[in-house]
């Protein structure tokens, strides 16, 4: 799978949430993640949130949307406890 994202936008959110757009791509390899549709986020294109175990263990949420064969990371943070509590339960 090929990631893409704006620099910029990946050193605010390294600032705002102390998590790399990097470390974001690894939830696609956990095989519990889970991702939803979440149309709030935007009417320009199919905005999706993925829920997922990052490979330095975080709980991570990831925000993203598919372009052109590539899936372009929007935002990444650790889950918070509701959600955490969400996910483990399945």
């Amino acid at each position: 799978m090929k990631f893409e994202w704006d620099q910029q936008k990946a050193n605010s959110n390294l600032k705002k949430h102390g998590v790399t757009f990097q470390e974001a791509t690894t939830i696609f390899g956990d095989m519990l993640s889970v991702t939803f549709d979440d149309p709030d986020h935007s009417v320009n294109e199919r905005r999706l949130i993925t829920f997922g175990v990052s490979r330095t263990d975080k709980l991570l949420v990831v925000s993203h949307t598919e372009r052109n064969e590539s899936m372009r990371i929007i935002s990444v943070r650790e889950m918070t406890k509701q959600e955490r509590c969400m996910y483990e339960e399945g």
